[in-house]
């Protein structure tokens, strides 16, 4: 059973627990927060199952962070014992060369309340709260706008600068009901192909008040206001140091 109460306290979260739109946004974006998109496990060599309950203890017990077959996973479970409708769904994600990747390849929510939400703590660089399921309206936080819309049977989540410029695709969806275990085998092909972007380079980040601090490999990257600093880190003991000083997280 879900230790609801430690996962809130690890999130930093203290506000109401009713299954409402604006506790669905507050625990999101708490998420958002705390918790680091990370890959961290796969350069150690160790197997990530698709499970949520071991999702749940690597973030509340182990205080660590995860892709998204984890922390999209670990926040349907704690939305549901705190009695939020949730279906998981398979997004496609998009590539350089405008082309979708395979079904599957990225784990989103859909929560049920008056109106439908689409919610996502997975994605690394994303909303901060979630968006309303609903094609055809702008939406913003307080870094950029996003809008659904509707290509043949899929939704496409769009994403663009608050002041301007182009919409650019992020992933696309169907409202298909998924099980976790439909996940299972890309959550084992990005943690052992070649191909997978996860095996290629290590990859900590998570938002900030003001935008993103990311650790690269071995280059801090910390985004304010829009505007972004890098700065090399020299060595894996400077990689620690900053994993430690940014995360709290020591492997």
């Amino acid at each position: 059973m879900l230790n609801t109460s430690a996962y809130l306290v690890r999130i930093g979260y203290t506000g109401s627990l009713g299954p409402t739109a604006d506790t669905l946004r507050a625990l999101h974006r708490a998420h958002m927060l705390t918790v680091p998109f990370e890959n961290l496990d796969i350069g150690l060599g160790r197997t990530i199952p698709c499970d949520a309950e071991a999702a749940v203890r690597k973030i509340v017990e182990r205080r660590r962070g995860g892709f998204c077959y984890e922390l999209n996973s670990a926040f349907a479970a704690l939305l549901q014992a705190l009695g939020f409708p949730v279906t998981l769904l398979s997004a496609r994600v998009s590539r350089e060369d405008g082309s979708a990747s395979p079904e599957f390849d990225h784990l989103t929510l859909r929560v049920d309340l008056d109106e439908p939400w689409l919610a996502d703590v997975g994605f690394g660089d994303s909303f901060l709260e979630p968006l309303r399921l609903q094609t055809g309206v702008e939406q913003t936080d307080c870094r950029r706008r996003f809008h659904l819309r509707r290509e043949g049977d899929c939704l496409q989540m769009e994403m663009a600068d608050l002041t301007g410029g182009t919409w650019k695709r992020e992933y696309l969806f169907t409202l298909t009901p998924r099980t976790l275990e439909e996940f299972a085998a890309m959550c084992h092909y990005h943690q052992t192909s070649p191909e997978s972007p996860f095996t290629r380079r290590r990859i900590c980040s998570r938002a900030t008040e003001g935008g993103r601090i990311t650790l690269a490999d071995r280059t801090l990257i910390v985004t304010r206001e829009g505007k972004k600093e890098e700065s090399p880190l020299n060595s894996e003991e400077e990689w620690r140091s900053a994993l430690q000083k940014h995360f709290a997280l020591t492997l």
